[in-house]
């Protein structure tokens, strides 16, 4: 069996691994490096990293359906993609045997480019990895294998990430020879049970106080660590991190400081929430307890 494998975050790494320890990957496909900083160095993707490790060539089209040609000229008969980013063609998915997904929901539920994200953001209790078959749909094709993962109050979206990681990597390799040789031939997917979880939009890392303590929790539960959940005061962009939500009987209107003193306490629709680690416009990352010495964006009774 030879594969060319398509991936990007640190999500898929482990997948790599060990689909390389065990078979011959021909070919990493993974998105264009990033520039970061005020030198825009170029700073290399999870898998890219991986695969320099491994001594697999590293093929980076900025659009893929305008540059498919060295995929198309590999020697292999299996394609594998793990949260790489970008639409396969169709006529890349011809080019293969089989074409088999990673991919971090619980199928037909929550197709898309932010399962995990959103999985925690709406309050799910459970999600999981379905090995799947790829098609010209987005996240359409036959189901093979799944696994179930519950999510915990202690989860953000990194930690969810790696667990799901870790158990998609060991799915597909329980699977895959039986998807290779046909015994396993997948599941169709219910489409009346189909919902969509699309990538987050810009507009929807912000948050405010009118909202429930839950629901700010969880959007800062389900952004931390990239690209962070955020709220504005003094003109002045506020990412959160890490936060606990507080029981009080306060009738403050939300947005208001209650405690700024040690703990950032900050009332909410009803309850309040508690902010552990912040990072403030222009400043590093900083749990609140170090913030708050000498601060002056929060005061006590103030209103956000």
């Amino acid at each position: 069996m030879k594969i060319v494998f398509m991936g990007t975050p640190e999500f898929a790494r482990p997948i790599l691994k060990s689909l390389a320890e065990k078979y011959e990957v021909v070919l990493v496909v993974t998105q264009a490096d990033k520039l970061k900083g005020r030198k825009q160095i170029p700073t290399f993707s999870p898998v890219k990293e991986e695969a320099i490790a491994l001594n697999i060539p590293v093929f980076q089209p900025l659009k893929l359906k305008d540059d498919i040609e060295t995929i198309m000229n590999a020697d292999a008969d299996v394609l594998v993609t793990a949260a790489y980013g970008q639409f396969v063609p169709t006529k890349v998915l011809n080019k293969f045997k089989r074409c088999i997904n990673v991919h971090g929901s619980l199928l037909p539920k929550r197709r898309g480019g932010a399962p995990i994200q959103r999985s925690i953001i709406e309050g799910d209790s459970v999600t999981g990895v379905t090995i799947m078959q790829m098609v010209k749909g987005m996240d359409k094709g036959v189901m093979y294998s799944k696994v179930e993962l519950p999510i915990l109050d202690s989860d953000n979206q990194d930690t969810i990430f790696e667990k799901l990681s870790y158990l998609g990597r060991d799915l597909l390799m329980e699977s895959i020879e039986d998807i290779y040789s046909g015994k396993n031939a997948g599941i169709p997917q219910n489409e009346e049970e189909a919902t969509i979880s699309p990538n987050i939009s810009p507009w929807e890392e912000e948050f405010n106080f009118n909202s429930s303590a839950r629901d700010i929790f969880n959007k800062v539960r389900g952004l931390s660590h990239e690209p962070g959940a955020y709220f504005v005061t003094q003109n002045t962009r506020v990412k959160v991190y890490s936060c606990a939500i507080v029981e009080t009987d306060s009738k403050e209107l939300p947005g208001t400081v209650l405690q700024d003193s040690k703990r950032l306490i900050i009332k909410c629709a009803d309850k309040a929430i508690e902010i552990l680690t912040l990072k403030v416009e222009g400043k590093k990352e900083m749990d609140a307890r170090s913030f708050l010495n000498g601060q002056k964006l929060f005061t006590k009774s103030s209103l956000i």
